[in-house]
């Protein structure tokens, strides 16, 4: 097996920005609003944390070329920076190394908050860098109260909404797992799905019970129907979930078995001359890659 090219050059370097060309125009950054916007007040409090992307100009000696990092580029100029950091490339594929990086999400971004709070950063400098405002730092610090450990474990790494997590606060402990697993499950994250399952969730499940659960344009009996057909409804994915392993083993070596079958030439010939149709199944069957 041959060793995998390396990308880019494993060192920084500083280059002037008037060195450096874009690859494609950005018409008024400022209209890319959040994320430009975030950039600036990112670079502007706390410089820029991710190098640029460049590769030597082949017929241009001493320019470069800017593969990746356009927002932060035109950023650090209308914040009359002059350099930047930089990152050598090995080729110019013109592709976006940003698009390989996972984004953070809410969880992730709550517990930096928090260390970073700990470690003496102020809310209000967090603020600034995100280029949001105190009361939303403050929001993501307080994300996980009342979030059950185990909860929070399975949703760590997911693109889960603050919203839907909210949600998740008005159900006990062990009825919050159920939904994350649910949730994971169906790789489905929104803030209404969740709404959906808190909705769902029987009385003496939630956080309080005594507290009528209400959703405009739904009446009582409205949501005590959607608590009965959910409940039924995760007892049935339960119930594939605890056969869904044996099943698949026996399917796989079905398959397995019929495309030997197929693979023997007398087989083939007596399938083919009685029973057609089942030889038909067969090899589709037999060409199907994975189960």
């Amino acid at each position: 097996m041959s060793d995998a090219k390396i990308g880019f050059e494993m060192r920084k370097i500083r280059l002037s920005l008037a060195v450096i060309l874009p690859v494609r125009q950005i018409k008024d950054p400022q209209k890319n609003i959040r994320r430009y916007k975030t950039i600036r007040a990112s670079i502007k409090e706390v410089g820029l944390v991710e190098p640029l992307m460049v590769y030597p100009q082949k017929d241009g000696p001493g320019t470069y070329l800017l593969l990746d990092g356009h927002l932060r580029y035109f950023a650090l100029k209308e914040l009359g920076e002059t350099e930047a950091d930089c990152i050598i490339a090995n080729d110019d594929e013109s592709f976006t190394y940003n698009a390989r990086v996972s984004r953070l999400a809410p969880i992730q971004e709550h517990k930096m908050i928090v260390k970073a709070v700990r470690n003496g950063v102020r809310p209000e400098r967090i603020a600034a860098a995100l280029n949001i405002s105190v009361k939303n730092v403050n929001a993501s610090m307080k994300l996980l109260d009342g979030i059950h450990e185990e909860a929070a474990d399975l949703l760590k790494d997911k693109a889960i909404s603050p919203k839907a997590i909210c949600l998740l606060k008005q159900v006990a402990c062990l009825r919050q797992i159920e939904i994350a697993e649910i949730m994971v499950g169906a790789n489905n994250f929104a803030a209404g799905y969740a709404e959906a399952l808190v909705l769902g969730t029987r009385k003496d499940q939630l956080a309080q019970p005594e507290k009528p659960k209400i959703k405009k344009g739904l009446s009582t009996e409205d949501i005590g129907k959607m608590e009965q057909e959910m409940e039924s409804l995760e007892h049935g994915v339960k119930a594939v979930e605890e056969t869904y392993g044996e099943n698949m083993l026996n399917l796989t070596l079905a398959c397995g078995y019929i495309k030997k079958l197929v693979d023997n030439a007398k087989v083939v010939r007596f399938l083919n001359a009685n029973y057609s149709d089942i030889f038909s199944a067969f090899e589709k069957i037999a060409t199907v890659e994975t189960v």
